[in-house]
């Protein structure tokens, strides 16, 4: 069976890094909460590299195939075990809706570009994340960074990339930072947003090569080339990332694992009242990262939460915490 593509409405969300080959779907017709958090599941529980989700909803005038306001897909790059995922999913539904989940074959077509199709230009503070179709909305003084949907995982649409700029909005009404790393980059969205913004040599890597080719085209396009070349890296440990510290900036927006894993080493690559912007984190992640970042002397700024996502701003040997 080959499922056709979605068409949604600017309601949408994308999570985890889109498989290339994508070739398997399955997709489950239901509640905004509940499209959201299957979404959020799949992506906690497989394999970002190979596996992908994206919730949006439905233009129900044009959809005969079922019925429901909402719609979750996830993609596959390898052929699911269709009866683990729906043992998956019925943690969140329940064993009625899970069997109503439809699993098929990805038509030939841009899948990413199918799920964002029909998305808004994404504002946060002085940052505008587009696609090429929406060069007419950039406005005098926003600094605009295009990025094509086709390329990879990192559009701004997702909650955790806007709260990541709105805390460096925030901050560069404060401070120009002169050191600054972007761990797990994706398609270099954060990085690019810097290095535009500064001016400055910003240091990024990603563990999947895939992120990283996207991340150093988009940095071309966007004309912060000079400035941004992100390398294949796990955490910090390439060589070039280790030499650009010790940072007064870094983001770390992954999943709450790999952050919580990561607190040593970016404790020790950032600088004495440096400040490090944490994200990819869902409400009951917050605590257990919090810790981690704290053993190492970090104290909590501030705390942002869109669409189910928290965003937190820590400063190392800083001040004491205060609430959002």
């Amino acid at each position: 069976m080959t499922l056709p593509g979605s068409r949604g409405s600017q309601r949408a969300m994308l999570e985890g890094l889109p498989p290339n080959n994508a070739a398997h779907l399955m997709r489950l017709v239901t509640d905004e909460d509940t499209a959201r958090r299957v979404a959020d599941l799949v992506v906690e529980s497989f394999d970002p590299a190979e596996t992908a989700a994206a919730a949006f909803e439905l233009e129900t005038s044009t959809v005969d195939w079922n019925t429901g306001p909402w719609v979750v897909e996830v993609y596959f790059g390898e052929a699911p075990d269709e009866e683990n995922v729906r043992e998956l999913v019925a943690c969140v539904t329940g064993p009625e809706l899970a069997a109503q989940a439809v699993f098929g074959r990805v038509a030939e077509q841009d899948w990413v570009a199918s799920a964002l199709e029909g998305l808004a230009p994404v504002r946060a503070g002085r940052f505008l994340v587009h696609g090429s179709h929406d060069r007419k909305r950039v406005r005098t003084h926003e600094i605009a960074l295009e990025i094509e949907a086709a390329l990879a995982f990192g559009t701004g649409h997702h909650g955790t990339t806007r709260g990541c700029l709105l805390m460096l909005d925030s901050i560069l009404k404060q401070r120009r930072p002169r050191h600054v790393l972007d761990v797990g980059t994706g398609t270099g969205v954060l990085a690019m947003a810097a290095a535009r913004a500064l001016h400055r040599p910003v240091a990024a890597g990603d563990i999947d090569p895939v992120s990283v080719t996207a991340a150093n085209s988009n940095a071309r396009i966007n004309g912060a080339g000079p400035w941004l070349k992100a390398v294949v890296a796990r955490g910090a440990s390439h060589p070039a990332l280790r030499a650009g510290g010790p940072y007064d900036l870094i983001f770390g927006n992954i999943l709450a694992r790999p952050l919580r894993l990561l607190a040593p080493d970016l404790a020790r690559l950032c600088d004495t009242g440096g400040e490090i912007i944490l994200s990819g984190l869902l409400a009951r992640d917050v605590p257990g990262v919090l810790s981690a970042y704290r053993a190492q002397g970090f104290a909590m700024k501030r705390r942002l939460d869109i669409e189910g996502w928290a965003t937190l701003l820590m400063t190392r040997g800083g001040a004491g915490p205060r609430s959002a």
